[in-house]
């Protein structure tokens, strides 16, 4: 038998995506604790803050709960996975725009040492070399107004932009470029990428002669994966769509439910195919104005945010919105909870560091203070089911934990006058 070479087992994009969990089985490397260090980032972003006693758990560390009607409580039956973060606050930072061009750069500038960049831009940097992407930015009606402080949340550098695309359909092709809707392409690529399953499980199955019990177990799982692929297995996980998302006004007022679940579906995916370890969800942006029709609401988001709390019904129908978004938080951590983690260490979820940030507290007061930010899955490095209340920490300082959860080992993120270290009580 010829021997296995790194070439030959990553013939071909398809091949290359199927096959990497494998490849540092051939060279003997041994990866880092990944039972401490997660290997995805995805950051889930609604604007418009909160209304904190509508959101808040009851109870506090491992005994708490979502209360009936409360905003978070579509996330019950994911709570054991989730690490609720309350009472953290934006250093120098205030209202809409400072909070949005805060949240995820700690108020970095180009002096500092993240450079003004944003905290996926900075993690994609240190661990997207090797993905087809380093990182992806997918939204959901974020550019509307053009690109400026208020609908931008990832930075490349100080003052630079990394915009999101709004169309699903411009993610498909970036993802899946040589499919197309018309039958005969998809027969021939269909086709291409089953030549390289057929090479690909036959290289899988050598390599499987010559490793030991535990690899062999993995492989078996990414064999038992592959045959599913064979079937033709659509939605979050295949990496062999049958045809592009519908074609959707990126900006139709009634479309952004059926928007958001596309994009969501799509970084699913690339996170499955390994195309990606870094991504985010955009919803809108901060002052975001859509309104919630397919909830039966008639008023802005952003209006809705700023109903005083005399104002009985307009509270009412921004927690209708905002829990609306938590459904959307649920179903992006389900899909990623359903999927097997290629090396059979887990689901996909168990991998990745899953953020829903706000550049918000309290909608109405405009301030960075008591910001809620919710943690999921994190690969072992963070314990998980808690709801913790920190005493004005600052931002940076989960920015930091962010980092390290990622193998990063900066001790600063963003303005260093901050804060210095990890969050403490997290880990």
């Amino acid at each position: 038998m010829q021997p296995l070479s790194r070439r030959r087992l990553l013939v071909g994009a398809g091949a290359s995506l199927i096959a990497a969990p494998f490849v540092s089985m051939l060279s003997g490397s041994a990866r880092a604790d990944t039972s401490k260090t997660a290997k995805r980032l995805a950051i889930f972003f609604s604007p418009n803050g909160t209304v904190h006693k509508h959101w808040r758990p009851t109870g506090s560390g491992k005994s708490f709960d979502f209360a009936s009607g409360s905003i978070l409580e579509p996330l019950q039956s994911l709570k054991q996975k989730l690490v609720i973060c309350d009472g953290i606050d934006f250093k120098n930072a205030s209202n809409h725009e400072g909070g949005m061009a805060a949240m995820l750069t700690g108020g970095g500038d180009a002096s500092s040492p993240s450079k003004g960049m944003s905290v996926d831009q900075y993690i994609a940097q240190a661990i997207g070399a090797d993905s087809r992407f380093a990182s992806l930015e997918l939204g959901v009606q974020t550019s509307a107004w053009g690109g400026n402080v208020q609908t931008r949340m990832s930075y490349g550098g100080a003052g630079q932009f990394v915009p999101p695309d709004d169309n699903p359909t411009n993610t498909f092709s970036r993802l899946f470029g040589d499919v197309t809707a018309e039958p005969s392409d998809l027969d021939r690529v269909q086709k291409r990428r089953q030549s390289v399953l057929d090479l690909v499980r036959g290289e899988l199955g050598d390599l499987k002669k010559r490793v030991g019990g535990i690899e062999a177990k993995k492989l078996d799982a990414h064999l038992d994966a592959l045959r599913q692929v064979e079937k033709g297995v659509q939605g979050p996980g295949s990496c062999t769509p049958s045809a592009t998302p519908d074609g959707l006004d990126p900006y139709g007022p009634d479309a952004f439910p059926a928007l958001a679940k596309q994009q969501m579906d799509l970084l699913v995916t690339a996170f499955s195919c390994g195309m990606t370890n870094v991504g985010s969800i955009q919803m809108s942006h901060t002052v975001g104005p859509p309104v919630f029709s397919w909830l039966g609401l008639s008023e802005g988001h952003h209006s809705l945010s700023h109903m005083d709390d005399s104002n009985t019904q307009g509270v009412a129908d921004f927690v209708t919105a905002v829990r609306w978004f938590a459904e959307q938080f649920a179903y992006f951590l389900s899909a990623l909870d359903n999927l097997p983690e290629p090396t059979g260490d887990g689901t996909l979820l168990d991998n990745t560091l899953v953020v829903w940030a706000k550049e918000l507290g309290d909608s109405r007061l405009h301030e960075c203070v008591n910001v809620p930010f919710i943690l999921a899955g994190g690969g072992g490095r963070f314990e998980l089911g808690r709801y913790l209340k920190f005493d004005s920490e600052p931002h940076t300082k989960l920015l930091v934990s962010i980092c390290q959860a990622m193998g990063l080992d900066n001790q600063t993120f963003g303005d260093p006058s901050n804060g210095t270290g990890p969050l403490e009580g997290l880990a």
